[in-house]
Order: structure tokens, then C-alpha cells, then sequence
């Protein structure tokens, strides 16, 4: 999807943070971004509001509770391998899960009715700000809160855009003070309904054990 750095307003330094990043690199990665119908995998006692948010330990959540966060991918691989598979199989040949493990999981389309401010993490970014690169890449969620944390109370910004450490592919934490007023989502459907289930399974190399998809 094609970002435009034209025509937004600079970040606004608002709290000075214990990690230190530079405006000028930070207002040069902060890009407009217009994610449409992006997934969000979520847990099915939630299906009824799927942009609801809460407090948690996550890649770029705040260890001080400061803020929430909603994560949304690309495409429903990434989606399901950042929140269902993970590094389960690690060091392993049997890839297979069963039907009931997708039970208690959703799926929403997200999309933005107004461009996001974002800064841009998924080539150079961490690089140029001087930011480890375990804050979006390692399996350890310390660098990544921390720099969230940092951007969420300096710069007035929506969320950060960064590369799946899993699949590679786009992925989205937009901060709350976005979320209510910038992105809208479809009604939640159980993710065992989703047709492309299946396909995405099959593009991470996961087989499910189930009948119905013989």
C-alpha cells in the first residue's frame, strides 16, 4: 500500500521519555497510512466489539499501562501467525493443529476512514532513530515496549507500522487515541468460517485436522 509523507502535520513533542529519540529522524519516518480491509485475529468472547482494546503484555503494549493498542496485519497469514501459531514449531516437523484449537478465535476486517499517522519501522527505521531492532524483530517484548512507550508519549502520532518478524508482511499497532475516531471495522465472524482460512494455514505450512476440510 503506497504511503504519502505530504500534507500531515509535524509530530508535537508532548513528554519527554527515559529512551531518547531524535524529532527530526522521527518527523522524516512518520508517514500517512491508509491500511483497507486489514485483519485482526481476536478472541471470540470479543467478537462483538472488534476494535475493543485492553491491557496486556504484547510487542509494543505499555509495560506502565499507559495506553492500549490494536494490532492488525496485511493479510490473514500474518494475522493468524501473530496471534494463534507463533513459535510453537520450533524445532518441529509435525505442523498440524486441530479444528478446536481455532475455536475460540474471530476475525474483522479494519480498515481507516482517515489516514493514520505512523511511524515507518519495516526497513531503515529502527536503524535511524538508533533503536535496537529486537523492537519489532525478536520473540522479547522489552525494546519494543520501550520504544512505544517513548513514541506514544512524545510524538503525536497514531501508531507504528513494522514488518511481521513471522511472515514478513505488513502489521499495524494503532495507539487508542486513534482507534475510536480513525478506524472502522466489519462484524466479527468465527475465524473457522473465514474462507481463506485454509489458503493461509497452508502459506505458513499448518495443516488442520478436521473432516470438513478433506
Amino acid at each position: 500500500m503506497a504511503v504519502c509523507k505530504r500534507c500531515f502535520p509535524q509530530p508535537r513533542v508532548i513528554l519527554a521519555e527515559t529512551l531518547k529519540l531524535d524529532p527530526a529522524t522521527a518527523n522524516d519516518l512518520a508517514v500517512k497510512f491508509r491500511p483497507k480491509a486489514w485483519l485482526r485475529v481476536l478472541p471470540r468472547s470479543h467478537m462483538v466489539t472488534p476494535l475493543g482494546m485492553g491491557f496486556g503484555n504484547s510487542r509494543f503494549s505499555s509495560p506502565h499501562r499507559r495506553f492500549r493498542l490494536v494490532y492488525i496485519a496485511q493479510d490473514l497469514p500474518t494475522a493468524i501467525a501473530e496471534t494463534i501459531v507463533r513459535d510453537r514449531f520450533e524445532r518441529s516437523g509435525d505442523r498440524v493443529l486441530d479444528e478446536t484449537e481455532f475455536d475460540d478465535w474471530a476475525v474483522a476486517e479494519v480498515s481507516a476512514t482517515d489516514p493514520l499517522i505512523v511511524l515507518d519501522l519495516r526497513t531503515t527505521g529502527l536503524l535511524r532513530l538508533g533503536v535496537s531492532t529486537d523492537a519489532a524483530r525478536a520473540k522479547a517484548h522489552n525494546d519494543g515496549q520501550e520504544l512505544s512507550e517513548t513514541v506514544y508519549g512524545t510524538f503525536d502520532v497514531d501508531g507504528l507500522v513494522y514488518g511481521s518478524r513471522l511472515t514478513g508482511a505488513h502489521c499495524l499497532a494503532v495507539y487508542d487515541r486513534a482507534v475510536t475516531c480513525k478506524l472502522d471495522a466489519t462484524p466479527a465472524i468465527e475465524l473457522l468460517r473465514h474462507p481463506g482460512l485454509v489458503p493461509a494455514l497452508q502459506e505458513i505450512g499448518v495443516t488442520v485436522r478436521s473432516s470438513r476440510f478433506l
